[in-house]
């Protein structure tokens, strides 16, 4: 079997895991996505595969599809999880997944505020033709002649989407790489010297914290709100007398802290930080969500 397509196939799914991932916020069925997508491309006939005048349009137009579809179970399937969802963290520069970092800074940007966990989460409030109408077109540059073929709307209407699920999205200033590490970092040690007034004095007094441990590990089961409540919620975490071991990682193209146990990665954390203080911590414990740290 040929396939003339072959190189512009392969040059795709950096694109698809990149999409899927955004989309779905779990790595894992992102994989499993592409790889569907690739099977449907094989199972169509070589005639029909020559056909195909943009085969990257073809692939993304299918991948959309099946994520769509997926989004629209997914209510359903939260419904049977145990505890808080958050969606899967990736490290360092894991949504390139190996490949170059764009060379437009625009480009740049928008895919690194799209990997943030804050991002991922607000994307995870809307409903399923509203994420992947902004997805497609805010994060990914689609027109809308373009996201109506993939979920089966109007192109005004999925205008209309995009503009909706934008309003969700905080336009506000976010600071700085260097900023964020900073806070971190204090946050860090102020955990680690079991601080508690240093730990107050960096939390926003309505910050929220949210674990996500998926009912396979130990994690609070409902979110902490309040910089005093939180910080004493830490302290007791430092009082257990395990012998953590933090260190300051990207988390979603962010500066956060994975916290280990011996030589296993027990936890991932991920901050939202406004005004020089955390007001989001998610801490994701679920093993099966930190399986790409472990091979990190």
């Amino acid at each position: 079997m040929t396939d003339p397509h072959l190189p512009a196939v392969i040059s795709e799914r950096r694109q698809l895991i990149n999409l899927a991932y955004r989309l779905l916020g779990s790595l894992a069925e992102a994989e499993d996505v592409v790889q569907e997508t690739y099977a449907r491309w094989y199972a169509l006939s070589e005639r029909q595969r020559r056909e195909v005048a943009a085969p990257g349009a073809w692939f993304t137009t299918v991948a959309s599809r099946i994520c769509l579809d997926l989004l629209g179970s997914a209510r359903a399937r939260r419904e049977r999880y145990v505890g808080e969802w958050l969606p899967e963290p990736v490290p360092g520069h894991s949504d390139w997944f190996g490949g170059p970092v764009p060379a437009d800074p625009a480009d740049r940007v928008t895919l690194d505020e799209s990997i943030s966990m804050a991002f991922l989460v607000v994307l995870d409030s809307m409903t399923p033709a509203e994420r992947v109408a902004f997805v497609l077109h805010d994060v990914f540059r689609f027109s809308f002649a373009e996201i109506a073929e993939v979920v089966g709307r109007t192109p005004a209407a999925c205008r209309q989407l995009a503009s909706s699920a934008r309003r969700r999205i905080d336009a506000s200033r976010s600071p700085s790489t260097t900023e964020r590490a900073e806070v971190v970092r204090d946050f860090k040690r102020a955990w680690e010297t079991s601080d508690i007034e240093a730990l107050i004095a960096l939390l926003d007094p309505q910050a929220t914290a949210t674990a996500d441990g998926g009912g396979l590990v130990l994690a609070f089961r409902d979110p902490i709100t309040g910089g005093e409540q939180i910080a004493r919620a830490w302290m007791e975490i430092a009082a257990r007398g395990a012998e953590l071991t933090l260190t300051e990682r990207t988390v979603n193209g962010q500066p956060g802290l994975v916290a280990q146990l011996g030589d296993t990665i027990v936890s991932v954390y991920a901050f939202d930080i406004a005004d020089g203080r955390i007001t989001r911590i998610w801490v994701i414990r679920n093993p099966e969500k930190l399986r790409p740290w472990t091979a990190d």
